[in-house]
C-alpha cells in the first residue's frame, strides 16, 4: 500500500523560502512522483513532476523559483520553494504515478502573507 507523507509547510512571508519534504512509505525509484497544490475554492494543479530518471517539470507560475528534487535511497522527494508569493498559498500535495494510478499524501498548509 502506498503511503505518502508531506511536511514542512508553514506561514511565511512574501520573498521567503519554504522546503516541503513527501516521504513514501515504499520505494519511489521506479516511479514518477510529483507536486501539486489547491487552493481554496480551486481546482488540484500541478506544480512539478520528476520522472523515474529524473526529468522535471514546471507549471509556468513557479518555473525559476521552484525546485523539484529526488532522493531515491531515502525514498523523498522535495520541493525547494524560493520567492514565495501570496498567490502560492494552498495545500500542497505529494503525488506518486503508479500504473496509471495517483496516490496522494494528506497535504500540508503553505500559507504566504503579503
Amino acid at each position: 500500500q502506498v503511503q505518502l507523507v508531506e511536511s514542512g509547510g508553514g506561514l511565511v512571508q512574501a520573498g521567503g523560502s519554504l522546503r516541503l519534504s513527501c516521504a513514501d512509505s515504499g520505494s519511489i525509484f521506479w516511479f514518477a512522483m510529483g507536486w501539486y497544490r489547491q487552493a481554496p475554492g480551486k481546482q488540484r494543479e500541478v506544480v512539478a513532476t520528476i520522472t523515474s530518471d529524473g526529468s522535471k517539470t514546471y507549471a509556468d507560475s513557479v518555473k525559476g523559483r521552484f525546485t523539484i528534487s529526488r532522493d531515491n535511497a531515502k525514498n523523498t522527494v522535495d520541493l525547494q520553494m524560493n520567492s514565495l508569493k501570496p498567490e502560492d498559498t494552498a495545500v500542497y500535495y505529494c503525488n506518486k504515478f503508479v500504473m496509471g494510478r495517483h496516490y496522494w499524501g494528506q497535504g500540508t498548509q503553505v500559507t504566504v502573507s503579503s
